[in-house]
């Protein structure tokens, strides 16, 4: 592919849009160290926690270096609402320290599939882990019933 062609795929939307942060969405970071994550969230006003998700929370943000990370994904799946999205950061390139199929076997094991992928910075990318639209009823029913922290 030349160059011209390549820079045509290119996005051009900024990073907030591409990973989906709506004002008003109810955001949770996990462990991701990222100053510009924080400074596009409190521009957009979103309702963003540090650690643990709150329920019906619509994005997470995942910091994963390894696949004992992403033994966390039950407890976080619970935390979504049923359209939310779970975003696992990791290393890109040769620093990278997890495998791209690594965080889909871990996904599909859980309950989720993998519908999209985000360079998230210079250094990091993005895989956007989702419930499969099948499966949102149930996951909304399960969650309605479960007890609410608070």
């Amino acid at each position: 592919m030349s160059e011209q062609r390549r820079a045509e795929r290119v996005s051009t939307r900024p990073l907030v849009d591409k990973l989906g942060i709506a004002p008003g969405a109810r955001v949770a970071i996990v462990g991701v160290p990222d100053r510009e994550l924080r400074r596009m969230l409190m521009e957009r006003m979103a309702d963003f926690t540090e650690g643990d998700p709150a329920p019906a929370t619509d994005l997470i943000f995942l910091a994963a270096e390894s696949t004992a990370d992403l033994e966390r994904l039950p407890a976080l799946r619970a935390s979504l609402k049923p359209d939310g999205a779970i975003w696992v950061v990791s290393r890109k390139g040769k620093a990278a320290t997890l495998r791209d199929v690594e965080v889909i076997h871990a996904a599909i094991a859980n309950g989720l599939v993998d519908n999209k992928v985000v360079s998230f910075s210079d250094t990091h990318t993005s895989l956007r882990l989702v419930i499969p639209r099948a499966l949102r009823a149930a996951h909304a029913a399960a969650t309605a019933t479960s007890p609410v922290e608070g």
